[in-house]
């Protein structure tokens, strides 16, 4: 496969999360859509990694794994928040969150 392939997917994912988290108003789906962001970052590493060969290929999967810690970490806290904002408001729609005081 050539690479163009890896990056016009890359691209693609990019901005349908992009979209998402433009378009969205629900917390979750805006996660979802910084997912997406992502793994697309993922994908480009992989992919320019592999294209430059020997010790770039490790170091492009190195970086794509801290970016997984990175989402992992994203994840765990941003739905610790939406979870905060279902409690006290009931929905998780974020256009409601700017009412919030405190």
């Amino acid at each position: 496969m050539l690479i163009n392939q890896f990056l016009i997917l890359g691209a693609v994912l990019f901005c349908i999360g992009v979209y998402g988290v433009l378009a969205r108003r629900n917390g979750v789906m805006v996660l979802m859509s910084i997912e997406l962001i992502l793994n697309s970052v993922n994908i480009n590493l992989v992919a320019f990694g592999h294209l430059h060969g020997g010790e770039a290929a490790v170091v492009g999967q190195v970086f794509a794994l801290f970016t997984i810690a990175i989402a992992a970490a994203e994840v765990g806290v941003g739905l610790a928040i939406i979870l905060l904002i279902y409690r006290n408001r009931t929905s998780v729609a974020l256009d409601e969150v700017d009412m919030m005081k405190g």
